[in-house]
């Protein structure tokens, strides 16, 4: 009941900068994690998918081991001991001379860790789209890589579009995780005001306000998106 509010704190200066860099430094990372997580997710679950026993197995290797590790230990693992067990020149460029190695450690961590909750969705959306018209694809003369190109990936990725909204959603909270090996992004920079001017509640309701926004505006985002790539009467492979 004696807490000293202060909400002008949060416009004063540097606090109001930091509060903006850390906002960039959020996109910066979550975007950039979110075009790795892309790429090697559409990748690794259309090779969970393909009729090669050997890539298949490969593919679930990745999914199983970055999926079930937590994304804290992938990250400390990727920052400390990523250095140290490759060849010690290559090492010493990452722990000394590499730009911006907390930034680059953090997306790398993050959208290969996220890339395998993607692959997962891939996969699930190819399975979706049912045995038949995959069928009707290979007896049309289509060759596995024309089948998925023209038939399966166009229609999976209609279906998919909402758990990979969740997925968006999720990358940008994960960002936050950032702040353990020196980044200093959104939460960071939030609990570095709360340290400075002791206003700890307003500091963090700031970042949680923001948050909001973020999750707000992808989600109509993602709104948009499902509304123009539905399939009309499409339901379960039928």
């Amino acid at each position: 009941m004696n807490y000293n509010w202060n909400w002008a704190v949060l416009f004063e200066d540097p606090y109001l900068g930091w509060l903006i860099s850390g906002v960039q430094w959020t996109f910066a990372v979550a975007l950039a994690a979110w075009v790795i997580a892309l790429v090697v997710g559409v990748s690794v679950g259309v090779g969970r998918t393909l009729p090669s026993r050997p890539i298949a197995l490969i593919c679930t290797v990745y999914v199983e081991l970055f999926r079930n590790v937590p994304l804290l230990v992938q990250m400390f693992l990727w920052y400390f001991v990523v250095p140290e067990i490759v060849p010690e020149d290559l090492g010493r460029w990452m722990k000394r001379d590499m730009p911006n190695p907390e930034y680059v450690t953090a997306v790398v961590a993050l959208g290969l860790y996220t890339a395998s909750r993607v692959a997962e969705q891939v996969r699930a959306g190819v399975q979706a789209v049912g045995g038949g018209l995959t069928n009707a694809a290979y007896a049309n003369g289509l060759s596995v890589a024309q089948a998925y190109r023209y038939v399966l990936l166009p229609i999976s990725f209609r279906l998919i579009v909402p758990p990979l909204t969740s997925e968006f959603l999720t990358i940008f909270k994960n960002s936050s995780l950032a702040l353990t090996i020196g980044l200093l992004e959104l939460t960071a920079q939030s609990q570095q005001i709360a340290e400075y001017t002791f206003q700890g509640f307003e500091a963090f309701t700031a970042a949680t306000v923001i948050y909001v926004c973020i999750a707000l505006l992808a989600t109509v985002a993602a709104q948009v998106i499902e509304k123009h790539t539905r399939i009309p009467g499409y339901v379960g492979g039928k």
